[in-house]
């Protein structure tokens, strides 16, 4: 069997293993199939590429253009995938995790790629938050933003996942504008490998962006400043080491960490068997401990029941598991692969032998198990092994060791405040699930157990078919947890990017924050353009460019027909007696909307011309009644533009209203679609 050389990319260059290489083996054959390491990989060169080379030509792109590298990044993966799903079989995966790993680390990439492109201008300053008014008259603005932080990101990555593990870090960083280094585990790094030449021979990334280190870190957190990151995904012994390290304490280095996690989820009281509610969470628990061999951090590791379903969850749960099929991965009838290595099945069975002090085992015996195509003493293999704690309130190891493998522990509880005590218990997990029908349950849980977990999953029969699962980090959400969890978080689409950005407040004039921010603010400069706005196309456009309109007189003729042209009758416009009871009005006034459809009257052209669509009015505000007699014009402002593709463009326009006396009337923003 030929050995894989499994290389680092350093500096632009592709290293070889050398001085300090480890062999790898097969999680299912226990044959060794890989070699990595080097020792003498310049870890130096490594930084200054990533900061000279790298973190400048991203910093030159927009969000925007970032966000379509990594959809482009994502669809050549997306190409190549199957040679991923064959490399990974070794690793004890079956398809079906593959679909978790390399098609949800792909999805993560487009995910990214989607909220960088509508939630991101297309520019290099990220605006976080409203304008604060500092000042009377409004000369002296305040603005928080967000920049690119001018280091390196160095990710620190668990062997459970190999490719989504990696990629759910690097969506965010990139984006930000932030090159990385990226340190897969050694037992699974050969995926990891693939996965970066892959994005490296697509050439779509710029130098610089993306460097790996298939081995040991050398000395590299010694070399960190304030500038760089540390990501993390692995053991809380381990985050401890790494985060105490002198000079990340000193250089104040940002370190997130996802580590340990007693995972919980909790079967509601209403959820009695014969429900919808119980059979789901039968199910959710058989998939979480089988999937990737239960080797997820999100997997559960505490199941929580009434205690008068204890027997039927024990049951029903483990004749499910019976049904589970342990073997080499690439069989298709397997449903359960192997560990990732036989270090690790040793770790996990240590780990079940500690929590069998406190719970009895109740299913799952590692001496004596089926392994379809492989021999089980050779490979990685344990079955799915289930225990039961009689005595959950007095119990410690249940509540502090994960065994990170396909193994759980279920108990009883007396009432729901009874169980959220015992999913607090863990002192900080990822994700706590519940199982219920009831929203008052949900509340209950939410309020109760909220501050100890960094995701709460709730699901029922009205939920289940589109829901994603318990254990199912999504990009969208955030993914991290307090405590015994690590205390960060990562993905949760742009906040996770901002981990990688220093948020500044900026004070100045109106104009300096428009130049900043790239955005026009009210009272900056105005400018007038050569036509009538709508008449220019998307590049013709100036930020800033200004159009003030005639006045228009509002009648009572006019609040009537509005009246009963729309049926809108309300008081305040029909009837004057009334309306002069509400202390919010002189008399009749004008409808708002009406306010709206003259202001568009006012400044519309009505020939054909760029402006292909209104798509939108934010921030619709009314400040002061229109009266019969008075009148109205508008101040219209180009505030931001943001191109969509090569044929057109969104305008974002301040629009505000005032009367006779300049006073403001109403102030929203409206977009358009304008050919470019």
């Amino acid at each position: 069997m030929t050995v894989q050389q499994i290389s680092s990319f350093a500096a632009g260059e592709w290293i070889a293993p050398g001085a300090g290489a480890r062999n790898i083996a097969s999680a299912v054959t226990g044959d060794v199939i890989a070699s990595a390491g080097n020792n003498d990989l310049d870890v130096q060169a490594m930084l200054d590429y990533a900061r000279n080379v790298g973190g400048p030509a991203l910093r030159k792109m927009t969000f925007h253009e970032r966000a379509k590298m990594l959809k482009a990044v994502a669809l050549h993966l997306r190409e190549h995938r199957q040679a991923m799903y064959d490399l990974s079989f070794d690793t004890g995966a079956t398809q079906s995790d593959h679909l978790i790993d390399i098609d949800g680390g792909i999805g993560t990439l487009l995910v990214f790629a989607s909220k960088g492109r509508r939630e991101m201008p297309d520019g290099h300053v990220y605006l976080d938050g409203d304008l604060e008014q500092l000042s009377r008259n409004g000369t002296f603005l305040g603005q928080h933003i967000c920049t690119p932080l001018q280091g390196v990101a160095v990710h620190i990555n668990a062997f459970n996942f190999p490719v989504w593990g990696m990629l759910e870090k690097v969506a965010p960083t990139l984006l930000a504008g932030v090159p990385c280094i990226v340190k897969p585990a050694t037992n699974s790094c050969y995926v990891t490998e693939l996965c970066v030449r892959l994005m490296l021979d697509s050439g779509i990334l710029p130098a610089g962006a993306i460097q790996l280190v298939s081995g040991g870190l050398g000395d590299m957190l010694d070399r960190l400043g304030m500038q760089d990151v540390v990501s993390f995904t692995g053991s809380a012994d381990t985050a401890l080491k790494l985060r105490s390290n002198p000079v990340i304490l000193e250089n104040s280095v940002r370190f997130v960490a996802e580590q340990d996690s007693l995972n919980a989820s909790i079967l509601g009281p209403d959820a009695q068997p014969g429900t919808p509610e119980f059979d789901l969470f039968v199910k959710e628990v058989q998939r979480e401990m089988t999937t990737k061999a239960g080797q997820k951090c999100t997997a559960i590791r505490r199941i929580i029941a009434p205690e008068n379903t204890v027997q039927a969850v024990i049951e029903a749960l483990s004749a499910r598991l019976a049904k589970t099929v342990i073997g080499d991965p690439r069989l298709e009838t397997t449903r359960m692969g192997a560990l990732v290595s036989n270090g690790q099945k040793r770790d996990v069975l240590e780990k079940a032998a500690i929590i069998g002090t406190e719970a009895e085992r109740v299913f799952g015996n590692p001496e004596d198990f089926a392994v379809d195509g492989a021999d089980a003493d050779k490979g990685a293999f344990v079955p799915p092994m289930l225990f039961h704690c009689a005595n959950p309130d007095t119990a410690e190891r249940i509540h502090d060791t994960e065994a990170f493998g396909p193994v759980s522990t279920i108990m009883g509880y007396r009432d729901l405040d009874h169980a959220i005590e015992l999913a607090n218990k863990g002192q900080g997990s990822l994700v706590a699930s519940v199982i219920t029908h009831d929203p008052t349950v949900a509340r209950h849980v939410a309020m109760g157990s909220g501050a100890f977990h960094g995701r709460l999953y709730f699901n029922n029969r009205d939920s289940m078919k589109e829901s994603t699962g318990h254990g199912s980090p999504l990009p969208h959400m955030v993914h991290g947890g307090p405590g015994r969890a690590g205390g960060g978080e990562e993905m949760g689409g742009v906040r996770g990017v901002k981990h990688y950005m220093q948020r500044t407040a900026i004070q100045g004039s109106p104009d300096i924050l428009s130049a900043i921010g790239e955005k026009w603010v009210p009272g900056a400069t105005e400018i007038e353009g050569p036509a009538h706005p709508f008449t220019r196309k998307y590049g013709e456009l100036s930020i800033g460019e200004t159009l003030h309109t005639a006045p228009r007189t509002v009648t009572l003729e006019d609040i009537e027909h509005f009246a009963n042209f729309t049926g809108d009758t309300f008081y305040a416009h029909m009837d004057q007696e009334a309306a002069e009871r509400n202390p919010f009005f002189p008399g009749r006034v004008a409808h708002g909307y009406l306010l709206l459809s003259f202001a568009a009257g006012l400044f519309v052209e009505p020939n054909e011309g760029p402006v292909l669509a209104n798509t939108g009015l934010d921030g619709l505000r009314f400040m002061k009644p229109v009266s019969a007699g008075d009148s109205i014009k508008v101040r219209l402002t180009v505030k931001k533009k943001t191109q969509r593709n090569d044929e057109y463009g969104e305008v974002r326009w301040h629009v505000t209203l005032t009367n006779q006396d300049d006073e403001l009337v109403a102030e929203y923003e409206l977009l358009t679609m304008n050919a470019y």
